[in-house]
């Protein structure tokens, strides 16, 4: 019974976080990460940028947004990028990355 309501819970949870987003935008958005992590995403090692394309929506806005709190993930080169994305941008931003092959 407990894993069922985690599951629901957890359900519920990404239809809130992720359920009006907007790939195109971050389209838009993501021409912001294409100088370190590539036009296709696949990652820069001269700028220590990982490969982010095709990564799961979720992890990406968790990453982003512990890069924003500078807590858990700190990463200064990053930081001018992301620190005035909104939530929901970060959501379309997602979205997005999350689709690129």
């Amino acid at each position: 019974m407990k894993s069922l309501i985690a599951l629901l819970s957890f359900i519920g949870f990404s239809i809130c976080v992720f359920g009006a987003v907007d790939a195109a935008k971050g389209q838009v958005l993501f021409k912001a990460c294409i100088q370190c992590h590539g036009e296709n995403g696949r990652g820069n090692p001269i700028e220590e940028a990982p490969s982010i394309a095709g990564q799961y929506d979720w992890y990406i806005v968790s990453s982003i947004n512990q890069f924003k709190k500078g807590v858990e993930r700190k990463n200064p080169k990053m930081l001018p990028f992301i620190k005035n994305l909104s939530d929901s941008d970060i959501n379309d931003l997602a979205a997005y990355i999350s689709q690129m092959k």
